[in-house]
């Protein structure tokens, strides 16, 4: 085996990390964190020290929603303490499911107080990536942005089923950020069979109480709904990323936006109920590593909590030909 020089090794080295920081760049999702939040706490610490020691790898992180379980105290202390290990080490985002609203996580209701507690404004609005909120002193809808892989992002985090009015908020921001390429994180909007969730699908926003006869800016909006109404509409929206439905868990598409663009959807859930989970999802996140030059982005299912890999088509891909401003 021929060795290579100090000095070639160094060069290498010096040339990997100027490709990885200059051209290329990984995000984390952060799937269903609901069972761990109620019976394995454990498994939700590991995701984050993971994160928080590969913190120089990653340029956000970004939960999908139903950070716990019930909507209870005792889950949210859990929650909090778990994500607040990235402070002031890796940005990140939380998007509110269906099981963190209502009374016991119902959704009866729209009610948001336990997370705006425990994840307050009044703290996240001092991050230098923090841009703006749809209601001043709620964390419910709010905008990021970062840079990264020489360019400059956009993070949507949007409510469980948006409301009309939420959906209106969001494209001004977008349209007030044109050269940004645009990320929508969000709960509910991909199906286990690679379409947005509409109807005849389950777990849809209006099959909750604070989205059933919902009308006006109040109405709330399933995955189509999202497209046709926001999604669809923006030349620089590149992603959307959501967890809430079970089956197998994933799902995948590439659609074209008005704009010629091509979005990529991604649905990302391990919790229990899915398919072949087992402790609640075993700790499975997700890792987007996107490459900005070569227009790809790739994705891999890794669990910190047993230091392993999905290596199925569903859980390890690459979408390629895609556009970054």
């Amino acid at each position: 085996m021929r060795l290579l020089s100090r000095t070639a090794l160094a060069c290498m080295t010096l040339l990997a990390v100027s490709c990885s920081t200059q051209k290329s760049f990984k995000m984390a999702l952060l799937p269903d964190t609901q069972t761990y939040a109620c019976d394995y706490p454990e498994i939700f610490h590991a995701q984050t020290r993971w994160l928080a020691e590969h913190r120089k790898e990653i340029a956000f992180v970004l939960h999908l929603g139903d950070i716990t379980n019930n909507n209870s105290e005792k889950q949210w202390e859990v929650a909090a303490a778990a994500m607040n290990r990235l402070d002031g080490k890796v940005p990140y985002v939380l998007t509110v499911g269906n099981h963190d609203l209502g009374e016991k996580g119902r959704t009866g209701t729209r009610d948001s107080r336990l997370f705006n507690r425990y994840f307050p404004y009044e703290k996240y609005s001092l991050d230098k990536h923090f841009g703006g909120a749809f209601e001043p002193g709620k964390m419910e809808n709010v905008w990021h942005t970062f840079r990264a892989g020489r360019t400059d992002w956009l993070v949507l985090s949007l409510e469980f089923g948006p409301r009309d009015k939420v959906l209106e908020w969001a494209g001004e921001v977008i349209r007030s950020h044109p050269d940004k390429n645009v990320i929508i994180d969000t709960h509910a909007y991909l199906y286990s069979d690679d379409t947005r969730m509409q109807k005849g699908h389950r777990w849809l926003p209006q099959h909750y109480g604070a989205g059933k006869n919902a009308t006006g800016g109040e109405a709330a909006n399933n995955g189509e709904q999202m497209w046709q109404k926001l999604i669809a509409k923006y030349p620089n929206i590149v992603f959307v990323f959501s967890g809430h439905v079970l089956n197998d868990g994933t799902g995948l598409l590439v659609s074209e936006g008005a704009g010629g663009n091509r979005v990529c959807q991604i649905l990302s859930n391990y919790q229990r109920g899915v398919n072949g989970s087992k402790n609640g999802g075993d700790g499975f996140l997700r890792i987007v590593s996107v490459d900005t030059a070569a227009g790809t982005v790739s994705v891999q299912s890794y669990s910190p909590y047993t230091n392993t890999y999905k290596t199925e088509p569903d859980h390890q891909f690459t979408v390629k030909g895609l556009k970054f401003r």
